[in-house]
């Protein structure tokens, strides 16, 4: 039987503690296993097709294959599947509704650099974008530290306010306010220059994740301490080469730092970035994590496909 997940069912199944041990497990552990494939292709039209496989951790018995479609005009922006396989025998375990997946999982990734790389005496939360992904960032980040002022911006305020944050005009301003800004966007433009931000601030840039797409000036990164997630994905399809900057820019990737190889601080006199591109393993931390409380509160739909 294969069970089918889908928003409400993922959202009420996540459990914030479980899913971030298993991404800084996944983080810490040895790059050895299968090469993670991310292919992605433009449509004819405005929209994009991705796949990335497979999801693969050491200690879990299954991997994740995910197909997903972007249409940034579209409602919502991102729609797919998320496949759950038994890594013994192929068999599909759950059918996963990808926006979701990818959602809590970009977020809570992101929460978790964000606290492992933020100062520690970092006290307001800024926005730049407050979709979907903000809202899980949002929430992982509240799990993990306390903040007494969140902001934010948005081209819609009221999605702003309801993130819920203090609403802010710009994403200029929002840098001015806050001690740590997490920009989640479809930009195509510089959002943020070095002049805008601060020596220690530190900055998470979700929306670097395509060619082409681009949150941050070159001057900015180039200046500060940036730490991705894959090197060779942020040349390709990230951050530094959408600012056509070369590995050298690079200080290094989070799984260096949990690992205790690269210290997590930045020298004070610097800004500090942290900007992925999205791992397929992640998906399967999610994926893996919701699904077993999905079976054990007995939720979701089982079909039998076969």
């Amino acid at each position: 039987m294969t069970l089918i997940l889908g928003r409400r069912e993922i959202g009420a199944a996540v459990d914030l503690d479980a899913v971030l041990d298993l991404l800084a497990a996944g983080y810490r552990a040895d790059a050895a296993g299968p090469a993670p494939l991310r292919i992605r292709t433009d449509l004819p039209g405005p929209g994009t097709a991705t796949c990335l496989m497979p999801g693969w951790l050491t200690d879990v018995p299954a991997y994740t294959v995910k197909v997903n479609a972007k249409f940034p005009a579209a409602t919502p922006a991102l729609r797919g599947v998320v496949c759950l396989h038994a890594l013994a025998d192929g068999e599909l375990l759950a059918l996963l509704d990808s926006a979701s997946v990818t959602a809590w999982r970009t977020g809570l990734a992101a929460a978790l650099a964000t606290h492992t790389l933020a100062p520690p005496r970092a006290a307001t939360l800024g926005f730049v974008g407050a979709g979907a992904q903000a809202a899980t960032t949002l929430a992982g980040l509240r799990h993990l530290r306390p903040w007494s002022r969140i902001v934010a911006t948005d081209l819609d305020p009221a999605r702003a306010a309801a993130l819920p944050a203090e609403v802010s005009p710009s994403a200029i301003e929002v840098a001015a306010t806050a001690d740590v800004v997490v920009l989640a966007t479809w930009s195509r433009t510089p959002l943020l220059r070095l002049a805008d931000v601060r020596p220690g601030q530190h900055l998470t840039s979700l929306g670097a994740d395509e060619p082409g797409k681009q949150e941050l000036a070159a001057d900015l990164l180039a200046a500060s301490r940036l730490i991705v997630d894959d090197v060779d994905l942020a040349l390709t399809g990230g951050a530094l080469g959408s600012a056509g900057l070369d590995a050298t820019a690079c200080a290094g990737t989070l799984g260096e730092i949990l690992r205790g190889s690269l210290p997590a601080a930045a020298p004070p006199s610097r800004p500090s970035v942290y900007s992925p591109v999205g791992l397929p393993w992640q998906d399967l931390a999610l994926s893996w994590a919701v699904y077993q409380h999905a079976l054990r509160a007995g939720a979701g739909t089982r079909v039998d496909l076969l």
